[in-house]
């Protein structure tokens, strides 16, 4: 096996002692790397502990970029110690300093408080809109997973913050962490906080300058940039579904801290937003036609239901359930395509109550039937079973089935296109 030959490297590494009234100055250490291109940075801060000086502080734990306990900045990038490889470097000194906008504690390590203190203001929890027995599942292939799929994967390392020129000008920025967390969450039609959450977000974003800093830096090559102006967008849209009357109003804004009618200067976010709302006005009056036609203009007013014909009210007697296969044109963009889907159609015993359900399991989108003989409505793929009003029986459904709007109309069943 072939000899790798040794190249020598000088370490420019940060030192503090908060015990001393010094503001901290750089070490050097100059080691001897026998095979560059397996010898990572968190190496050779472990070589120097060991060896040279035990007295320098620096955190690590899964040695394997999962933690993200690492993060500093190297020859003055953000980046993750165990994570960054000596062959990747160029030049023969390696400056290895603490993470910016972060108080130093000691030496490479920070105090990440400040970092949490905004993932808390953001409310970058989960609470769900409605109680479920079982956790939900959602299928890897849906839309909003795809949507959110990388943004999840962030390990609060701290390195965006970092990056972000923001954070050292505007000290209440929440942060590109949060942000991107909170992005996650508003993209989840499974949450409960949406209003709550983006009222406390959306002013944050508006300090973002667009500048990629941290999409570039992110080990785990997330774009947080991608997660704020999504917010953003997000923003701009429920206020064009607020009712036509409101935008001559300060309700039209979005629901933010108050402001103060004593303040003599208005602020970005409140420029913005204002701008937003008006130049959106003036270019849909502008291109209307052409994005209704494309069916992306999102209407101030709500969009008139479309319903599709199931049957006669007679074809259901009391106390059965059929499925029934609805026939409908869809829309999308230029393109027009018949669509056939099954729906779940159940008129209750003694009653004229129909309530139609969606096919589709909760679980994976598999197509459910009705067993009569077992009076349940079963997923044969994971066997998961619900009672004739939809409820869960046995799981994996995470919840009840869908329910589709209905209306009757001279003795004809109709359904709402979905």
């Amino acid at each position: 096996m072939p000899r790798h030959r040794q190249k020598r490297r000088v370490f420019k590494v940060f030192r503090y002692d908060p015990t001393t009234r010094y503001e901290g100055h750089f070490d050097l250490f100059e080691l001897e790397i026998e095979d560059e291109s397996l010898t990572t940075i968190l190496d050779v801060l472990l070589r120097i502990q060991r060896k040279y000086d035990p007295s320098l502080a620096f955190r690590y734990s899964c040695r394997i970029s999962m933690c993200g306990s690492c993060g500093m900045v190297i020859n003055g990038k953000e980046a993750l110690a165990c994570q960054t490889v000596l062959a990747n470097l160029k030049g023969k000194e390696i400056t290895i300093r603490p993470l910016n906008h972060f108080p130093v504690v000691r030496d490479l390590v920070v105090d990440m408080d400040p970092f949490f203190e905004n993932y808390n203001k953001a409310l970058t929890y989960f609470q769900a809109a409605q109680e479920m027995d079982e956790p939900a599942i959602i299928r890897p292939d849906s839309k909003e997973r795809k949507i959110i799929s990388d943004a999840t994967e962030c390990i609060a390392c701290g390195c965006c913050v970092s990056a972000c020129t923001m954070a050292h000008w505007h000290k209440d920025y929440l942060g590109p962490g949060a942000l991107n967390r909170a992005f996650t969450l508003l993209a989840d039609s499974r949450d409960g906080l949406h209003k709550e959450r983006m009222a406390e977000v959306l002013e944050a974003c508006y300090s973002c300058r667009t500048e990629f800093n941290c999409t570039e830096v992110c080990p785990k090559e997330i774009s947080p940039t991608r997660a704020i102006k999504y917010i953003q967008l997000l923003a701009a849209k429920e206020a064009f579904q607020r009712e036509p009357h409101l935008l001559d109003t300060e309700e039209a804004a979005p629901p933010l801290k108050e402001y103060s009618e004593t303040d003599e200067q208005m602020t970005r976010r409140r420029f913005l937003s204002t701008a937003t709302l008006g130049l959106a006005g003036v270019t849909a009056l502008f291109i209307g036609g052409l994005l209704t036609a494309t069916g992306f203009v999102p209407s101030m007013r709500e969009r008139p239901r479309k319903w599709v014909h199931v049957g006669r009210v007679e074809d259901f007697p009391p106390g059965s359930i059929k499925t029934v296969n609805i026939h409908y044109k869809a829309r999308d963009g230029f393109y027009e395509s018949l669509v056939e889907k099954p729906v779940l159609v159940s008129r209750k015993a003694g009653t004229d109550k129909i309530t139609i359900f969606d096919s589709r399991c909760t679980h994976l989108g598999c197509t459910v039937n009705w067993d009569e003989k077992k009076n349940l409505f079963i997923c044969p793929c994971h066997m998961g079973t619900f009672y004739p009003d939809g409820r869960v029986k046995s799981g994996p459904p995470p919840r009840p089935l869908d329910r589709y709007l209905t209306k009757l109309k001279n003795g004809d069943l109709f359904v709402e296109e979905a």
